[in-house]
């Protein structure tokens, strides 16, 4: 092993870079010509996805820095697609932010360049095999979010928004290092292979252990927004600029670790998520506030699949099971982005489409758009042949493999609860009657990306198998190795 082997790492040398010259050459560049910008952090993200493809098609597993530092097919192919969230998400937000003034004038182009650090500290999470990077990564994305909400400095809710999260988030910082601290005083060590190792050992004091573990899984559930941690989400939805809003939905983070007392806790997060999630999601009316809840109950389903992998120490399941969860991460990523951006879609200067009653009369003024937001809906309702339901039934496969049949049978009554807040906005848009008969204007590459993101819906629901199995050959190529 080269301990300073620098190839792991040149997606994110080659992106520090070069969000650090956009920035630079967005400083020269002015107002009517803000497409520079935008169409070199697009081309940034093509590089870098061709730097992560040729790591993911060698399929080896190559470590740094005395293993702190990862490149396993697993971590290539969730970066790959953190680059198509990101760069579906500038396509969607540039429409929208610049009709509210956040890519012109003092504030320049920081939208982008902001939302591509974020994407270097999802990027360093994934691949970090320590505590201490996997923390670095996830302050950095955490920074660049804080910083992305806030981007409306005049903006009165936004920046309550952000306050909200700056504060809730250094709280869970502070678990999240006092966990680690426990965990080092334990173990030894921070690295997760050798935390593993030792706690599977049972040569330590299990008291330490567990509240150590107790503080990582609070700082961790935080960031993922899983219920009880749950609370900045609805009012961070809600109050950050949709675009951001998107950025904060779709970052897949996934944490892992092998313990019983890991499992354990996951199964009263997932319970309390999609409890939580789908019963106080009906109650909205604010349709941002509506797809936060939607989005913690997802969070507890994508974890049904995680404590599925190891269960009283056995671990038959676990390439299955981490499949389908980062399978169900994938799938609903990308319902996220599209559901985001249909409601970008309607929103105007002076006009924020927040309200499900916006959603009026979709079908009149525009049947496609209507169409694409009616996929999205019933795929997250987990309705087939939609991706939403091969990506639960797989979930729900690997759970009961395990024999905990009971989890799968609340999951399944949860999410039927949940159907109800989805059919709602589908029956809004084809039964009411339009509120606001003005046009619709879109983009051309919006209205490209978006449509394929509606067809793709049915494309992954059909013939689910590629993508499947690319994340089951990455599971089982990082776990071998």
């Amino acid at each position: 092993m080269n301990n300073m082997n620098l190839t792991p790492l040149f997606p994110e040398i080659f992106l520090v870079i070069a969000a650090s010259a956009i920035l630079l050459i967005d400083m020269f560049v002015s107002d009517a010509k803000r497409n520079y910008t935008y169409f070199l952090s697009l081309l940034a993200l093509i590089v870098c996805a061709w730097l992560s493809l040729e790591q993911f098609d060698s399929g080896a597993t190559v470590t740094t820095f005395h293993g702190m530092f990862v490149s396993d097919p697993m971590s290539n192919l969730l970066k790959l697609f953190s680059y198509l969230a990101v760069g579906v998400t500038l396509i969607y937000s540039r429409q929208y932010a610049t009709a509210r003034g956040m890519l012109g004038g003092e504030l320049g182009g920081e939208f982008y360049v902001l939302a591509l650090f974020a994407l270097v500290g999802q990027m360093v999470m994934i691949s970090g095999s320590n505590f201490l990077v996997i923390y670095l990564g996830l302050e950095l994305m955490s920074l660049s979010l804080y910083a992305l909400v806030a981007l409306r400095r005049n903006h009165a809710v936004s920046t309550e928004a952000a306050m909200k999260y700056f504060i809730l988030g250094a709280l869970a910082s502070g678990f999240l290092l006092y966990g680690m601290s426990l965990l080092y005083g334990a173990t030894g060590s921070l690295d997760l292979t050798e935390v593993a190792k030792v706690a599977a050992s049972h040569e330590i004091k299990p008291l330490i252990l567990v509240c150590g573990l107790v503080f990582v899984v609070a700082g961790l559930a935080f960031k993922l927004g899983a219920a009880p941690f749950h609370m900045w989400v609805p009012d961070v939805y809600q109050g950050a600029p949709t675009g951001v809003t998107l950025l904060l939905g779709g970052a897949p983070k996934l944490a892992a670790s092998h313990a019983i007392e890991w499992q354990q806790m996951l199964m009263v997060l997932a319970v309390l998520s999609m409890a939580v999630g789908n019963i106080t999601a009906i109650a909205q009316t604010n349709l941002k506030r509506m797809l936060a809840y939607s989005t913690i109950a997802q969070m507890g389903f994508m974890l049904l699949g995680l404590l599925s992998g190891v269960v009283d120490g056995q671990s038959q399941n676990a390439v299955t099971a981490y499949s389908a969860a980062m399978f169900y991460t994938i799938t609903y990523v990308m319902t996220t982005l599209g559901t985001f951006g249909v409601i970008m879609l309607l929103s105007r200067a002076g006009f924020e489409a927040e309200s499900i009653d916006d959603l009026k009369g979709l079908n009149q003024r525009s049947p496609w758009f209507a169409l694409v937001m009616g996929l999205l809906m019933f795929s997250l309702a987990g309705i087939p042949p939609l991706m939403g339901f091969y990506a639960k039934l797989s979930v729900l496969s690997a759970v009961v493999n395990t024999n905990q049949t009971w989890l799968a049978v609340v999951a399944v009554v949860l999410s039927l609860i949940g159907a109800f807040y989805y059919l709602r906005v589908v029956k809004v848009m084809y039964f009411d009657d339009a509120a606001d008969q003005s046009k619709i204007e879109v983009s051309n590459d919006m209205r490209v990306v978006l449509s394929l993101n509606g067809i793709g819906a049915i494309l992954l629901g059909v013939l689910p198998g590629p993508l499947m199995g690319a994340c089951w050959l990455a599971i089982n190529k990082s776990l071998v190795s």
